[in-house]
């Protein structure tokens, strides 16, 4: 088995012959603008994959794609004839998806961008729907438990006063009643005193 080494450096040497052929050699007008982008090649030096972008749209694609697949037998020959191998690695062409991929997520990059300016931009007017601090204090707590306390004491003291109230009243009727009675025990006094002096001086 051959070095890793020695496979990465083949593989420099192939994308590099590759490409200047295709420039130069290749003369297939399906062929479009095509860069290769890099080269694999196995431990052992009998296989090698060719990634390439083309510059087009999707129909430019598989035309290109098509060419190369044609060029297999001629670029073979010119990377065996200018490594100087016993043995020319086969090649395989791959479309590199690398170039799509990264202009992707350029792309929902600007998206998220602009989206996050656009959250900033409104959050800057926007006001909160309730108290801008709703975590309660332990200084608020302290207030609800002094609240609290002052409606004990007064519920404590409404039913403390309910029954002295309600004895001041009954004393306080009692009191005007036992008035009353002594006014008119007064009267029948004086009543029975004018009848009185009327019959004796009915007598005389």
């Amino acid at each position: 088995m051959t070095d890793t080494a020695r496979a990465r450096k083949m593989a420099d040497r192939v994308r590099e012959i590759v490409a200047e052929a295709l420039e130069k050699r290749i003369k297939d007008p399906r062929l479009g603008f095509v860069t290769v982008t890099d080269a694999r090649v196995t431990n052992d030096l009998q296989h090698a994959t060719v990634f390439y972008t083309v510059f087009g749209d999707e129909d430019e694609k598989i035309a290109s794609a098509a060419a190369l697949e044609s060029a297999k037998g001629v670029l073979r020959s010119e990377v065996g004839r200018r490594t100087g191998v016993r043995l020319t690695p086969t090649l395989e062409f791959i479309a590199d998806a690398v170039p799509e991929n990264a202009a992707h997520i350029d792309e929902l990059l600007r998206t998220a961008a602009t989206h996050d300016a656009d959250v900033a931009a409104i959050a800057a007017t926007a006001e909160y729907a309730g108290d801008p601090d709703p975590y309660r204090k332990p200084a608020d707590e302290l207030d609800e438990l002094d609240e609290l306390d002052e409606l004990d004491e007064l519920d404590e003291a409404g039913e403390d006063g309910k029954p002295a109230a309600a004895a001041a009243a009954a004393a306080a009727a009692s009191a005007a009643e036992a008035a009353a009675a002594a006014e008119l025990g007064d009267l029948d006094g004086v009543a029975r005193e004018a009848a009185e002096r009327a019959g004796l001086e009915g007598r005389a």
